[in-house]
């Protein structure tokens, strides 16, 4: 008789200097990051499936295309719509497929998957996501490599939800960024971007997250060389976690879920990405990755997560 499979399938733990990290075969997502026994995100159980995108990698592109629909390489394509109620294809191809581990050490994995020419995304393209923990903490390289003889678009996120404690209403969050892309309430599509000088966006500083209801995108991050550093702490503690994206991210999705009535939100959805909502359309960022063969058929990029501990 066959087994019963996880619905998110093999799980990979992976552990160092006192973090602990468990990826996922669905998706190659990210279930599970403790330090010293303290949840550093918001994720799932092992027998459960990703809810809210908890943990996924979102390629060939990040959030939302409009209608699906777009225009690459003198053809117009159309996607499935993957989130219909906004009529909107979502959060890329690979979040629910069965990613093929290439390696796992105790304190690292690496899986990859092959999104194969289908139709809306005529490319053949391998993706490949590397974690690795150490004293630094999680460190996530995510890379596409082009094995198609045309140019193909691409962009590239994942989607982890910070967690601090059992409740989100006293943390601190502190976000690095100068403007914030206006978006249509009903589809979550930009329609233009302001800066957030004196505004209830403006998180440079950190601010408390109190009642707030996010779902902002981000951009003109600040920087500390080429690294944008974001915190979620317990301001009576100094105790929280922080993400830090490379210059390739030059985006942050901060989301915070709604949840039934009487039922706490633990955890807020900070979401590094290349390029913004509806890139496909606006060629915002959009790369494209050179035929294979060629100089430029790949791209890597990098973020982290880590455990902070006093002051920030």
């Amino acid at each position: 008789m066959t087994s019963s499979v996880r619905p998110s399938g093999d799980q990979f733990e992976i552990t160092a200097e006192g973090y602990r990290a468990v990826i996922t075969e669905g998706g190659a997502a990210l279930r599970s990051l403790t330090h010293e026994g303290r949840d550093l995100v918001d994720g799932f159980a092992a027998d459960a499936m990703s809810s809210g995108g908890r943990g996924q990698l979102l390629m060939p592109w990040p959030n939302r295309v409009r209608d699906g629909r777009y225009s690459f390489g003198g053809r117009d394509l159309q996607l499935a719509l993957t989130e219909p109620a906004r009529s909107n294809a979502s959060h890329g191809l690979v979040r629910w497929v069965a990613w093929t581990l290439e390696e796992h050490t105790q304190s690292s994995v690496s899986l990859s998957y092959r999104v194969m020419a289908q139709t809306g995304y005529p490319w053949t393209v391998d993706m490949h996501v590397l974690y690795d923990l150490s004293a630094d903490g999680l460190h996530v390289r995510q890379t596409a490599t082009n094995l198609s003889g045309d140019e193909a678009p691409y962009a590239s996120g994942a989607h982890p939800y910070l967690r601090v404690g059992e409740h989100i209403e006293h943390l601190e969050l502190t976000v690095p960024a100068r403007t914030r892309l206006l978006l249509d309430p009903e589809r979550k599509l930009p329609t233009g971007q302001e800066a957030v000088d004196g505004t209830s966006y403006d998180f440079r500083s950190g601010r408390v997250i109190g009642e707030s209801v996010l779902d902002v995108t981000f951009g003109d991050l600040v920087r500390d060389g080429s690294r944008a550093d974001v915190a979620l702490c317990d301001p009576a503690t100094g105790r929280g976690v922080g993400l830090w994206v490379d210059d390739r991210h030059r985006w942050l999705q901060v989301f915070t879920p709604e949840v039934p009535a009487g039922q706490p939100r633990t955890g807020v959805a900070v979401e590094p990405m290349t390029a913004p909502p509806d890139a496909f359309n606006s060629g915002t960022d959009l790369v494209a990755l050179a035929p294979a063969g060629s100089a430029g058929e790949e791209l890597s990029t990098e973020w982290g997560l880590r455990a902070l501990v006093g002051d920030h």
